[in-house]
């Protein structure tokens, strides 16, 4: 594997000019047409009309300025299966085909699929990711996929999990995850470590003994690590049970959870990652209605994920808005508005305060690193624009981001990649996931 290069489009300084600015700072507001100075990858200053200066100028009349969107929750590893995903398909549907495939993965493959999503993410605008690694099946493994996010050089979470078809009374990894921290994180960058467990409630990949999910909590809190799980009815009440809820805690998927369960994600402090195109599609066969209003009204920390782009045949963050959107509408009507603001809230700022990360991501806001996209008002979908927020969440396509600019480097420039050479990052994950088919004991039907 070898390094992605290393040049920026952008010198150190410079200054965005004329953008329309949501920058989701309570404070700063909107700012139908204001400026943002960048140094160093951090936002120096925001206003209506900054001092000229002789910085280089990126020229964003006609644009929407807006943070980074964040996903919370995405299974990487298998983006590239999507080509051999067939809906709900009982032998080609998305478990069928994971569980199946997932222990045949090389290291490369997972490389080549990692990359894959990441890049199609950046240009949805999704500057950070949260990795949710559930198919780490060796040391080998959890190092590509920490290469696979250097490499695109996104911000994010790698939260190492386990390998498919590792034992239920088997606990994960948990030598290799303390190497891991070790090896990868003695200094703060763009990416940081986190685990994910498995689920002690009956699912598609097997309920695991609570005593082995214990054990598997007791060593990563000990390294100080936070850690995912999935989400079954009923699976707060088991977690309460055995005193497994808290801070570090991160759940997903908001179905099925009752409201003696709402209170007790609101005492313990416990967040929730909604991944509305999903649960919508699984919806009747498993959880039923998405409960964002019912979590929202007890304050609860949520945020917004893609979950897997093999699943969903995509990772349009858009799409992830106007999900939740439809199927709140769906729920309540406009009894109980969610508005666009929310929604761009919930796909920026609540995703860093969810990663913990709010206090250098989420809002533009002088101090915080600069994540940011610009996406054009006047394209055909979009104009014309009078209200931003709307025109993104109602009307956005991953089509429209123009700029997509993390750590104060930007990784999009005119809707195309500036340090990834796409054309090998699509060749290399089809060979992957051509010789896994071939490899598939259950070949697809034409």
């Amino acid at each position: 594997m070898t390094l992605m290069p290393t040049a920026s489009t952008l010198p150190d300084e410079y200054v965005i000019r004329g953008a329309h600015l949501l920058t989701m700072d309570r404070d700063l507001g909107v700012l139908p047409r204001g400026d943002i100075h960048v140094r160093n990858g951090e936002i120096i200053a925001i206003g209506e009309s900054l001092p000229p200066s002789s910085l280089y100028c990126l020229d964003a009349q006609d644009r929407i300025a807006v943070p980074g969107f964040v996903d919370t929750h995405w299974h990487l590893w298998n983006s590239a299966l999507r080509g051999l995903v067939r809906g709900d398909d009982a032998e080609h549907g998305y478990f069928p085909i994971t569980l199946r495939l997932g222990p045949l993965f090389t290291p490369q493959d997972s490389y080549h699929a990692v990359r894959l999503g990441l890049a199609e993410g950046l240009l949805s605008g999704i500057t950070t990711v949260h990795n949710w690694s559930h198919n780490t099946l060796s040391p080998d493994h959890a190092d590509a996929e920490l290469q696979a996010m250097r490499d695109t050089r996104v911000r994010g979470r790698f939260s190492y999990g386990w390998g498919q078809g590792l034992s239920a009374r088997q606990t994960m990894d948990l030598e290799d995850l303390e190497r891991v921290r070790r090896e990868h994180f003695s200094s703060t960058g763009l990416l940081s470590l986190g685990a994910a467990i498995r689920t002690p409630i009956p699912n598609p990949r097997g309920a695991v003994p609570i005593e082995v999910i214990q054990q598997e909590c007791a060593a990563i809190r000990k390294l100080g690590l936070p850690m995912t799980m999935h989400a079954r009815p009923g699976i707060v009440s088991v977690l309460a049970a055995h005193g497994l809820l808290g801070k570090d805690l991160q759940l997903v998927h908001p179905q099925g959870v009752s409201a003696h369960e709402c209170g007790l994600l609101a005492e313990h402090g416990t967040s929730m990652s909604c991944s509305p195109v999903i649960e919508m599609h699984y919806a009747q066969a498993t959880r039923g209605v998405i409960q964002y209003q019912e979590l929202d009204e007890r304050n609860i920390q949520q945020s917004l994920s893609v979950d897997s782009s093999a699943a969903s045949a995509n990772a349009d963050f858009f799409s992830c808005m106007r999900a939740l959107l439809w199927s709140h509408k769906q729920r309540f009507g406009s009894a109980k508005p969610l508005s666009a603001h929310r929604l761009l809230e919930l796909a920026t700022l609540e995703g860093a305060r969810d990663l913990g990360l709010a206090d250098r991501i989420g809002s533009l806001t002088p101090g915080k690193r600069a994540d940011l996209l610009l996406v054009r008002k006047t394209d055909p979908n979009m104009a014309p624009v009078f209200d931003a927020a709307h025109a993104l969440v109602y009307s956005g396509q991953p089509n429209n981001v123009e700029t997509v600019i993390v750590d104060g480097q930007a990784l999009i420039r005119n809707g195309a990649f500036t340090a990834l050479d796409i054309d090998q990052v699509v060749r290399q994950a089809t060979a992957s996931v051509e010789r896994l088919a071939a490899l598939d004991p259950v070949p697809a039907r034409s």
